[in-house]
């Protein structure tokens, strides 16, 4: 399934609008349930709702931009081959974007048309490196302006920059793999998390209730469950950040892992707690 692009504006909406839902559940809840377990379960949703549409987005995005870099070895192959007929740099992105190279295939239209309105090749590849704004455009991008400043065999420099980005790709995609364990071991460490909690509580917190050597100070079974409640919330929620920073290397994404291991978490104490 092919993913669409979401513009910086985009997100920044999404953020802006779930955080004020947010707030506003945050506020009604204060004002009609402060004190109670109700409380905690609107603040909990709150907190859902603020998460899931950045989260979503942010994944959507970094779909996108993962196909177009994927692609990138593909288009450069094709300007080669294209150069070995005798075709100029711009013919060869015009030839090449009749081709399905996914989501760079329409930022290459984009190219042609800019061009054939009269804009300048370096500046519809500089638009370019604006619109996709990954790492490996950026990088490319300059590469290919100056190739084309300074003219003579092309392909001499784009065969081994397609290469270069297959190599980049691969080594991306290992750096992945290694990552997959480690991202297993804090979702393993947050089910047992959930394993021990739910078994303390069982076995051990509801069945001295009311013994007389706990005194005054004993906590309730309702009060330690709302204990357990906030703790699995917070670890879910900084588990799932430090697992998209590990596996993709931003906060963001994150986001996704705590949406799950969220609702993972509330569910599983609803049903057994």
């Amino acid at each position: 399934m092919k993913m669409p692009k979401i513009e910086k504006r985009a997100k920044e909406i999404a953020w802006a609008a779930a955080v004020s839902i947010a707030i506003t559940i945050i506020l009604f809840a204060y004002l009609m349930f402060f004190g109670t377990a109700m409380f905690d379960e609107f603040v909990f949703f709150a907190l859902i709702v603020a998460v899931f549409p950045p989260g979503v987005l942010s994944y959507v995005d970094y779909r996108w931009r993962k196909a177009v870099d994927g692609h990138l070895p593909d288009l450069f192959r094709s300007i080669v081959q294209a150069q070995d007929t005798g075709m100029t740099l711009t013919q060869s992105l015009e030839e090449a974007s009749k081709r399905d190279y996914g989501p760079l295939t329409a930022e290459l239209k984009k190219i042609t048309a800019q061009i054939s309105w009269g804009m300048s090749f370096e500046e519809a590849l500089l638009a370019l490196g604006r619109r996709v704004n990954t790492t490996l455009v950026q990088r490319t991008v300059p590469m290919m302006i100056e190739t084309s400043r300074s003219g003579g065999h092309v392909e001499r420099v784009f065969d081994p920059m397609g290469k270069f980005i297959q190599t980049t790709l691969l080594l991306e995609k290992e750096r992945r793999a290694q990552t997959r364990p480690y991202i297993a071991i804090i979702y393993v460490a947050f089910f047992v998390f959930l394993f021990t909690i739910i078994l303390l509580f069982k076995s051990f917190f509801v069945s001295v209730e009311g013994l007389p050597i706990l005194g005054e100070a004993a906590m309730t079974p309702q009060e330690i469950q709302r204990m357990f409640f906030h703790m699995t919330a917070i670890q879910a929620f900084f588990d799932g950040i430090v697992a998209g920073k590990m596996g993709e290397g931003t906060i963001s994404a994150g986001l996704k892992h705590s949406l799950i291991m969220m609702i993972c978490g509330y569910l599983s104490l609803k049903l057994f707690l």
